[in-house]
């Protein structure tokens, strides 16, 4: 059975930091530095963008609408146009090493797709994979419910050496995702229905904490991978602040 680490460290207070170590571990994993690795996290109040909205016109005002509203702006490592992460989110991380990535984006694709609806189908949930008329940020791999209404969104990057797949599951709080984003995609001249915004809790009437879904992923990927739990390591962290600290300059 295959090896994967599995890193479970948030920084929900610091969003530009977590993205930072996506993306550090994503360099790393592709350089052969470190093994495949998939960290499992509790996200704070972020809107996170994609390079089609940064390079916007209409971005910075989007900006402001997504602080207006108490989520962070922040540039997703993964494609796609503006999610949400907020306290009622669970958040996957995942580095692969692949020295073609190109030529398994699909499987990447459909691997996380599959990982997300399984484990929710798991819960009691109709869980399907496909793109839901009128979501935000639309793709073929997103999660839903019944068909209706968007429960988990899923992104890919690719560099040279490795591939990150991210991915974004609404254990709670549909209706704060529509709340930061109606004025988010306004802004951007985006349409959408934020009817299309659901939660796990909504499906199954009940409250679920992220930290059900978190251990139901871990479960679910228990049954592929050979999980080794890991920390974050002191250089991964001082290459993610690094890396930070350069972005700040070059922005100001």
């Amino acid at each position: 059975m295959e090896q994967l680490r599995l890193i479970r460290h948030s920084f929900s207070d610091q969003p530009e930091m977590s993205t930072a170590i996506s993306r550090t571990i994503l360099r790393r994993v592709a350089a052969g530095e470190l093994r495949p690795t998939i960290r499992i996290h509790r996200p704070g109040n972020e809107v996170a963008f994609g390079r089609q909205d940064m390079a916007s016109p209409r971005y910075e005002a989007a900006a402001e609408a997504a602080r207006a509203t108490g989520f962070a702006a922040v540039e997703r490592l993964a494609g796609g146009r503006a999610a949400v992460f907020h306290e009622g989110t669970i958040a996957i991380a995942r580095a692969y090493a692949d020295p073609q990535p190109p030529k398994r984006t699909y499987a990447r694709f459909e691997e996380m797709a599959d990982l997300i609806a399984t484990t929710l189908r798991g819960l009691g949930v109709d869980a399907r994979v496909g793109e839901v008329p009128g979501e935000y940020c639309p793709g073929a791999y997103s999660v839903n419910a019944r068909g209706t209404v968007k429960l988990s969104g899923i992104g890919q990057r690719m560099i040279r050496g490795g591939a990150h797949m991210g991915g974004v599951v609404v254990a709670s709080g549909g209706t704060e995702v529509s709340r930061a984003l109606v004025p988010v995609y306004e802004a951007l001249e985006l349409e959408w229905n934020p009817a299309t915004s659901g939660d796990v809790s909504a499906e199954l009437g009940r409250q679920v904490d992220p930290g059900e879904i978190e251990e139901a992923l871990i479960v679910e990927l228990g049954r592929t991978y050979e999980l080794v739990d890991a920390e974050l390591d002191e250089e991964t962290i001082e290459l993610a602040e690094e890396s930070l600290r350069l972005s700040s300059s070059t922005d100001s």
